[in-house]
C-alpha cells in the first residue's frame, strides 16, 4: 500500500473543516490518510474494513513465521500425527 503525499496528507485544519471528506477519501482510496499538525506527522487515519484487513494479513504472516520457525528447531509433526491428534480420518 503505497500513500499519495498530494493526496493523502491532510493537515487537522482541513480535517476540522470537512471531516467527511476526509473520512469518504480514506475509505475509497484504501490507503490510510496521515494526519498533520504545523507539517509534522501526527495521527494516521484509515478505514475500518482496511484496518481489519492489515490486522488479518499481520496475524496471517505472524503465524507464518512462527511455523517457519518451529521447521527450524524441529517442532513438527506428521501428517499422520496430527490427523490422530485432531481425530480426523
Amino acid at each position: 500500500m503505497s500513500m499519495k503525499f498530494s493526496e493523502d496528507v491532510v493537515p487537522l485544519a482541513d480535517l476540522k473543516v470537512n471531516p467527511g471528506r476526509v473520512v469518504k477519501h480514506a475509505a475509497e482510496a484504501h490507503r490510510p490518510v496521515l494526519l498533520t499538525s504545523r507539517g509534522r506527522g501526527v495521527a494516521v487515519m484509515q478505514s475500518v474494513a482496511d484496518y481489519e484487513q492489515a490486522a488479518e494479513e499481520r496475524a496471517f504472516m505472524r503465524a507464518v513465521v512462527a511455523g517457519l520457525a518451529d521447521l527450524d528447531t524441529g517442532r513438527e509433526v506428521s501428517l499422520a500425527d496430527a490427523k490422530a491428534r485432531f481425530g480426523v480420518a
